[in-house]
């Protein structure tokens, strides 16, 4: 399934496709609005995301496919001698390629992205109702060792 895949920056046009895959769980359906059109919030959000060198979203595709996606961003701390951190966010695959090793290859991109950005550590968070995902992220090398705080505003 995998080989043929591959990675590009996302374009407004595939925005639709994008919500669909973020909608298609039980808590993407929770906070999702997968309306056609879609809210004016995503297209936004698009706007700040490809406006801004430090943010990046990616989708992998089968040909003309799109099968998943992601979001990373690139910051910059004083800690760590000034390092900079890699976050991946918002990964989904399409329903119909889960447990093809998708996310997988999306997962080993972002870690290559953040390689030649000279990241010295990439971080991300998973939702405690999705333990299939904490598996997943800790088979591809991640290890739990913070605990993260959420607060909603």
């Amino acid at each position: 399934m995998t080989k043929n895949m591959t990675f590009r920056t996302a374009i407004e046009q595939d925005l639709p496709r994008i919500v669909d895959m973020l909608s298609d769980d039980v808590l993407g359906k929770q906070r999702e609005r997968n309306e056609h059109p879609l809210p004016e919030s995503y297209l936004k959000a698009f706007h700040a995301i490809t406006a801004d060198p430090n943010n990046e979203l990616i989708i992998a595709c089968i040909e003309n496919a799109i099968i998943g996606v992601m979001q990373i961003t690139f910051t910059p701390y004083i800690t760590h001698q000034g390092g900079w951190r890699a976050t991946i966010e918002g990964v989904r695959t399409a329903a119909s390629t889960r447990s093809q090793g998708v996310g997988s290859e999306l997962i080993r991109w972002a870690i290559k992205r953040a390689e030649e950005r000279q990241c010295h550590l990439i971080q991300l968070t998973t939702d405690k109702q999705r333990p299939d995902a904490l598996r997943f992220y800790e088979k591809l090398g991640f290890k739990a060792t913070h605990e993260g705080l959420k607060l909603t505003l």
